[in-house]
């Protein structure tokens, strides 16, 4: 089925053509991008074709616009703009193109009650990756983030950070204005919109998309398993995603049951002795709660020494160019032979 119009609509031609080139990467979103540099090359094609998201300048706003049913109009603003404009949201121009389309996605989420026939699934199928393990301190997390970014060059991923204390505002170095923890508000409330209100949340680093983790340590703890499924259904059934990769701490009470949900899962391992009698505890567990099949598609990894004296700032983009980077692309390549 054919994807929903988002049309962008800007006279400011670079300005336009370099935002498509960056909504062209984001592989998540589920509409057809449509950009347009006049209002007349907008209104034509408005007219025989019906447009559900419009991005436009206050420039470009004009009467024959407003008449052509689109779903929803937002603002794409210099600071200031006419005052019978207030009537639609606005975004800011001047700012980088993630947090214009971030807005977007919430702006829209806002007020737009999902249709299943207007937005279908994209795929029958999800890779749902777990990377898990007992242990602490053994590159669980930078391991996530490297995958996550080299399928992200040629798939659609999202990568979901299940820990307690993450540290994820203090890695990019910024304050996230909405986390996992409102998403799950979202969900306890019933709305019927949660991928809406999802991409207006998402953050990227190279092109891999990401909610931000919890704050506080009880709001991933208690979040019960009816919540879990019903927020994993909405993203397997109504994104674009291709592939799921859930970096699973020890705060979830419900890990086995995320673990099994899984099509495959990493578990980074050490060479100590102590880490050995955790991971065969962690096993023996497994065996005693008939969890076996768990066992069956964990794949055990001893992942190189990676060197962390990088500014956090830089970190994450740096892994993918690592050596564990590089232990990462030879193993999906070992992985497809």
């Amino acid at each position: 089925m054919k994807k929903n119009i988002f049309a962008v609509c800007d006279l400011e031609v670079e300005y336009a053509f370099n935002f498509m080139d960056y909504l062209n990467q984001k592989r998540n979103l589920p509409f057809e991008i449509q950009v347009f540099t006049t209002a007349e090359s907008l209104v034509a094609y408005g007219k025989e074709n019906h447009i559900e998201l419009l991005l436009i300048s206050d420039k470009a706003m004009q009467r024959e616009v407003r008449e052509l049913g689109i779903g929803k109009i937002i603002i794409l603003s210099e600071g200031v703009h006419p005052p019978e404009l207030d009537q639609y949201s606005s975004v800011y121009k001047y700012q980088s193109s993630s947090d214009v389309i971030r807005e977007v996605m919430a702006c829209y989420g806002e007020e737009k009650s999902l249709n299943p026939v207007d937005f279908p699934a994209m795929k029958k199928n999800m890779d749902i990756i777990g990377v898990f393990s007992p242990l602490g301190r053994c590159l669980k997390t930078s391991f996530a983030l490297a995958l996550g970014q080299i399928l992200a060059k040629e798939r659609a991923v999202l990568y979901l950070n299940l820990e307690e204390y993450s540290g994820f505002e203090e890695l990019f170095g910024k304050k996230f204005s909405a986390n996992l923890s409102d998403l799950f508000y979202y969900v306890r409330q019933g709305n019927e919109n949660l991928v809406h209100r999802m991409n207006g949340m998402i953050q990227s680093v190279n092109n891999l998309d990401f909610v931000p983790p919890v704050r506080t340590p009880s709001d991933i703890q208690t979040v019960c398993w009816e919540d879990w499924e019903r927020l994993l259904q909405a993203i397997t059934l109504q994104s674009s995603y291709e592939v799921l990769i859930l970096d699973i701490g020890g705060g979830a009470d419900e890990n086995f049951q995320l673990l099994e949900l899984c099509n495959r899962i990493y578990m980074p391992v050490l060479n100590d002795t102590m880490s050995a009698c955790k991971i065969t505890q962690f096993e023996n567990l497994l065996r005693i709660w008939n969890k076996e099949k768990i066992l069956e598609k964990t794949e055990k990894l001893h992942l190189p020494f990676h060197a962390d004296n990088i500014s956090p700032e830089s970190y994450v983009e740096q892994l993918v160019w690592s050596q564990l980077g590089d232990y990462i692309r030879k193993l999906l390549r070992k992985e497809r032979t």
